[in-house]
């Protein structure tokens, strides 16, 4: 300012406007302005982290083609914690510690505490130093600071940490827009409706983890727009679209949405809600619901089939993990067998990828509880592949649900498997396995009520899940503990109607009706069951199992 008042003023009126516009496209919100400084609030860490990018690379970009010999260089913070709200501002330890973290940055660079770092390192493909902990101004405890390794202005091949975000080419995900809903009606006063449904769809997609969702902004930038889906698609650098329309009758409204391949223009999937007024935000939730619980499988499906279109030569680690996922819900053991050689041809190329370590684990666990015996090989590889997820700190709720279960079974620390299920729930509170695999561990430590919650939510969310075996499962396990022999029988076989084979459906249908005193049907099932699995012996380490081993001897099974 000293050197160059007006010129300085100009410049710094330009990068506002940068900033500004790009905090927005973001879907952040600018809390408050002083001088040169900006205090901006966003979703999500990743939210932030991309913006933070995405400004220093434009900010960049505007100074190399600045007349003036002054360029503005920023340091930006960033921090994950609790604010005060006042008025539009925000106060607090969360604030001071983000501008004390922006302190340590350097000029055109960033600097993120460990919250952040921790949320984002395997979301973005970052290069970060730990500065360790770092004492700061009016923060009693230390911070510790990760700082954003900028490449010298020659590189510009190799974007630095803050400078966009993607994932390693081993495991790019599938990306989705939700575009706004077109009103049918003409009753503008549905709009706020419409856009508010949308707005709950992305945020509930956000919380797939292996999905990466365009941000609101961005999408309702083609709000009344009529352009191909294909081009629009190309324009957002997306995979998917979701589009739909609302139309009002009377009280009464119907919504219809469908999922569009945008390499294809093919649908892939569609459905009509329809409800009434008196409670609208109800209905929006409902309607929310259905459409991302639909999707989860859809697209997943979708992202399958794309990997098997791939020559088999130009598979990725992403393309072998999904194709192992496509065996994984197989009801055969050869089922498995072809997934855990796709998962660990994953690994070989990416030996740090946790989903592909959840689905080893859930392959060992299932060869260990579903074929008629507890391998001391299979439970071991089942442990090793789940300490594996908890080592690299996964946020996919599957993945974590997948290392609960195979925990609990291996180690009988029946708390911290929970622990796990907990914050599978926390991290995606619709995810079907960590409510099915919930409900199992659940029984086994005598949590029967909320056995019971856990599986009836997971049959709800996703009835025709070849996994919803687990859930039935999990209810007659605990039925049987209640004493109510006649419940546990019928969840058992409505198990065995999904999954014919499956071991722990047919022991519990089998003491179940040694307690209602149906000998000769136990013994027909016990019968059948060694048909299937010749090799199953009675052991008494099996969780639930273990107090029934009179009544399955009594049914004619070998110890």
């Amino acid at each position: 300012m000293g050197q160059d008042e007006v010129g300085t003023m100009r410049a710094l009126t330009a990068h506002r406007e940068v900033m500004d516009r790009l905090i927005e496209d973001h879907g952040g919100r600018i809390a408050n302005t002083a001088g040169d400084s900006v205090l901006a609030e966003f979703p999500s860490a990743v939210d932030a982290v991309m913006c933070a990018g995405e400004v220093q690379k434009t900010l960049g970009d505007l100074n190399e083609g600045a007349d003036n010999k002054l360029p503005l260089h920023f340091r930006i913070g960033i921090h994950v914690g609790d604010v005060m709200v006042q008025g539009s501002d925000l106060l607090g330890d969360g604030v001071n510690i983000a501008v004390r973290l922006q302190a340590l940055a350097d000029p055109g660079g960033g600097c993120v505490s460990h919250e952040v770092h921790r949320h984002v390192r395997k979301v973005t493909s970052p290069t970060f130093k730990d500065l360790g902990e770092q004492q700061v101004k009016n923060i009693d405890e230390p911070v510790r600071a990760f700082v954003a390794m900028l490449l010298p202005a020659d590189s510009p091949e190799q974007p630095s940490a803050l400078q966009g975000s993607s994932l390693p080419a081993s495991r790019a995900r599938p990306t989705i827009a939700v575009l706004p809903f077109a009103n049918l009606g003409g009753d503008q006063g549905q709009e706020y409706f419409a856009d508010g449904m949308v707005d709950e769809i992305i945020t509930g997609l956000a919380h797939i983890h292996w999905l990466t969702v365009i941000a609101r902004n961005s999408s309702f930038a083609f709000k009344g727009r009529t352009s191909d889906i294909r081009q629009i698609a190309r324009e957002l650098g997306v995979r998917y679209v979701l589009e739909g329309s609302i139309r009002r009758a009377g009280d009464r409204l119907r919504i219809s949405s469908q999922l569009v391949e945008a390499e294809t223009g093919g649908h892939l999937w569609a459905n009509r809600f329809e409800g009434s007024l008196a409670d609208v935000f109800e209905l929006q939730d409902q309607i929310t619901e259905g459409v991302v619980f639909a999707l989860e499988p859809t697209l997943r499906k979708a992202e399958i089939a794309r990997a098997k279109r791939k020559r088999p030569d130009d598979l990725d680690a992403y393309d072998l993990y999904l194709r192992a996922v496509a065996h994984m819900y197989e009801t055969t053991p050869q089922g498995r067998e072809a997934a855990l050689a796709f998962v660990e041809r994953a690994l070989a190329i990416d030996p740090n990828y946790a989903e592909a370590h959840g689905v080893a684990a859930w392959c060992y666990l299932a060869k260990t509880l579903w074929e008629g015996g507890l391998s001391s090989d299979h439970r071991e590889s089942a442990l090793l592949h789940a300490r594996a997820v908890q080592a690299l700190q996964s946020e996919d709720a599957t993945t974590l649900a997948h290392a609960a279960i195979a925990l609990a079974l291996a180690t009988r620390d029946l708390e911290a498997a929970l622990e796990l299920i907990d914050r599978a729930l926390a991290l995606s509170p619709n995810s079907v396995h960590a409510h099915d695999h919930g409900a199992v561990i659940s029984t086994w430590a005598g949590r029967y009520d909320r056995a019971h919650a856990l599986a009836d939510r997971a049959l709800r969310l996703s009835p025709f899940d070849p996994l919803s075996v687990m859930a039935f499962a999990a209810k007659a396990g605990a039925f049987l503990m209640q004493g109510q022999y006649n419940e546990a029988l019928s969840s058992a076989r409505k198990g065995l109607q999904i999954y014919p084979n499956h071991t722990p459906s047919f022991l519990i249908a089998i003491a179940s009706l040694m307690r209602l005193d149906r000998a000769t049907e136990a013994q027909a099932m016990a019968h059948e069951y060694m048909n299937i699995y010749p090799g199953y012996r009675i052991l008494k380490r099996w969780p639930v199992l273990e107090h029934f081993c009179d009544e399955l001897r009594g049914a004619g099974l070998p110890e």
